[in-house]
């Protein structure tokens, strides 16, 4: 005989406790719906917390999604329990035999939905944190956050700038500092794959930066809570521009998707200039124009930056870290 098991939760936002709990859930019974419920008053978006299930929940089990601005409490009205068996056989409507929870709730909730009750970890021996946690200090409760969510939570730096300013060292030694990963350039791979210098096309650079926002997520998922990232699709467009003569269409669709760090380091081109056999810009009006026009593009998205300046690399490292600080 199949046994049906549920739970239901904000997941505000879904955290490893919540895991923890559709893991027991999902190994006791054959089959398992988890409801998510929404409401407009909240402070994280419902569809973000839908991304976040959906991503993280494990293969076979069934996400239900109520968005509705219903009781929360059985003081908020006379007929609370009533109105959410309803609202849960809505969503539900097939016999429920097991339900789980981690909150005290989860016993008259399931005799009403005429369910046997399973409590896990209500007491959070096992995994001691709350979404509330989360929201207040996520940084502290980091591993606790899924991989998922912690986009949602990190602050990236970005790292802008002309050619040999130092970026991707510096966006080492940050990461290092912090004890976490950084998000590499992808162009000077790129470019040695395919271009080798040359010949540049308006898809190599939809692609490259297609490619570049694959990786960057990928990480995102894996790092702490300060991700230092080595340019992005601003720079893109701004290489675009430089070795075009102008930013493809196709190009500024990808900039839709595209969502701006919370802060960016620009450099200066006031390092001394090293060739290493991949770098485009030699003469040194070039460096300062492409600096220029990165800090053009900065103000025109309305992107929070810092200037990074001065000749000596270890100058800059002080300064990046105190702002990061």
């Amino acid at each position: 005989m199949t046994t049906r098991g549920f739970l239901l939760g904000k997941f505000m936002p879904l955290h490893a406790g919540h895991l923890f709990l559709i893991d027991v859930a999902a190994r006791h019974v054959d089959q398992l719906s988890v409801m998510l419920c929404t409401r407009d008053v909240e402070p994280i978006a419902a569809d973000l917390r839908a991304g976040w299930m959906r991503a993280s929940l494990p293969l076979g089990v069934r996400l239900l999604h109520m968005h509705r601005d219903i009781p929360q409490e059985p003081a908020d009205h006379p007929d609370f329990w009533a109105i959410w068996r309803a609202a849960v056989r809505e969503h539900h409507p097939a016999p429920i035999d097991v339900v789980f929870g981690s909150e005290p709730y989860v016993e008259p909730f399931a005799r009403v939905l005429d369910a046997r009750p399973f409590p896990v970890d209500i007491d959070r021996q096992t995994v001691p944190i709350s979404a509330t946690d989360i929201r207040l200090d996520p940084a502290a409760h980091w591993p606790h956050v899924p991989p998922a969510v912690r986009p949602h939570f990190q602050r990236r730096i970005c790292l802008m700038g002309p050619e040999s300013c130092g970026k991707s060292t510096l966006a080492e030694t940050l990461a290092h500092d912090l004890g976490t990963l950084h998000i590499p350039e992808q162009g000077r791979a790129y470019d040695a794959l395919f271009r080798q210098g040359a010949d540049w096309t308006p898809d190599d650079f939809t692609d490259l930066a297609r490619r570049h926002m694959s990786v960057a997520g990928a990480i995102a998922a894996r790092a702490g809570p300060v991700l230092p990232e080595d340019t992005d699709l601003l720079q893109t467009m701004i290489w675009a521009r430089f070795l075009l003569g102008h930013v493809p269409e196709a190009l500024l669709r990808v900039l839709a998707e595209f969502v701006p760090a919370h802060l960016y380091l620009l450099m200066t081109p006031d390092v001394p200039w090293v060739q290493d056999g991949t770098r485009y810009q030699v003469d040194p009006s070039e460096r300062r124009a492409f600096f220029e026009e990165c800090r053009a593009l900065l103000d025109r998205v309305g992107a929070s930056y810092v200037v990074v300046s001065g000749p000596d690399h270890g100058d800059r490292l002080r300064q990046a870290r105190a702002v990061i600080a």
